[in-house]
């Protein structure tokens, strides 16, 4: 269940294991007259630590949202926790970042117009203009930033400029067939979401479907996952597979692997804009709807 329409909360929170959280906890929303929608938990018996998302009903709370937050802080203090609230309705600042195909911004584009995702996308920049047309079609403002050659680093400093003015909250990689630079990875860490054409940790880098082929594989898939700085490495939110038979060329893994791309972006970018994620390390904890 989503509450992306009701007035509430969302609250994420990790800590290290110990007996009695979820009790203080919920003990914490019903003592202020909160209602517990949801409330998602796992225990990590091998790292030893506690993962949970809860939705709240703050329709009857006997103090104002911002007290409730505020006064989180002692219990999730004592808990040793990291935590964020996030208050609903709401909708995440978005933007895309394309480079020649189209299929996977038409998915965002599409489920964003239908109501499925919580965002307002802010702009579409492309270092190609194959896109372009889409983003008008779409009403949507395209900014062509040439990254060809020398053009590369500056072409970062200005998709960055782009993101601070239009003050983005989620970057997604929508076939962005560009290699990310250090620093631009570390500033947006957490918020910037990539759809790689493989099942990862498989194929890494440029080919994917032409080294599936080569290798004989009998299935394939996409990975949306979190961008760091090491290639294609970073946490995993999402994946999606279809079945390859020996007859099918390059192309028509390509084929297959575009339902496959569309599908694990839609999903992991539900998952993050929901916050239904938690990084821990390199792999994310997804608590899925």
């Amino acid at each position: 269940m989503t509450m992306n329409q009701a007035k509430g909360l969302i609250l994420k929170l990790n800590c290290p294991d110990q007996q009695g959280i979820v009790a203080k906890i919920a003990s914490y929303v019903a003592g202020h007259s909160g209602n517990l929608v949801e409330f998602a938990q796992f225990s990590d018996s091998l790292g030893g630590k506690f993962f949970a998302r809860l939705e709240i009903d703050t329709s009857s709370l006997d103090v104002e949202i911002q007290d409730f937050i505020e006064g989180f802080g002692t219990l999730g203090r004592s808990l040793r926790a990291d935590w964020h609230f996030r208050v609903l309705p709401y909708r995440m600042r978005t933007a895309v970042l394309v480079t020649k195909t189209d299929h996977c911004l038409n998915e965002i584009l599409w489920r964003a117009q239908m109501g499925e995702l919580p965002v307002e996308i802010t702009s579409i920049i492309g270092n190609r203009t194959n896109c372009m047309d889409l983003a008008k079609r779409y009403a949507i403002p395209f900014h062509h930033i040439e990254m060809d050659g020398s053009k590369r680093e500056n072409g970062f400093h200005e998709i960055h400029s782009l993101l601070q003015q239009e003050k983005v909250e989620l970057t997604v990689l929508a076939r962005f067939m560009q290699i990310l630079p250090d620093w631009f990875c570390s500033e947006y860490q957490g918020r910037l979401i990539n759809i790689h054409h493989s099942f990862l940790p498989a194929f890494i880098g440029a080919n994917p479907y032409r080294q599936a082929y080569e290798r004989g594989v009998k299935l394939i898939g996409a990975t949306c996952h979190y961008v760091t700085s090491d290639l294609d490495a970073g946490p995993i939110i999402e994946q999606e597979v279809e079945r390859v038979q020996h007859f099918h060329s390059p192309s028509d893994l390509a084929r297959l692997g575009r339902n496959c791309e569309r599908n694990a972006l839609a999903r992991g970018i539900r998952f993050h804009v929901h916050d239904r994620t938690i990084i821990d390390g390199n792999r994310a904890i997804v608590f899925p709807d």
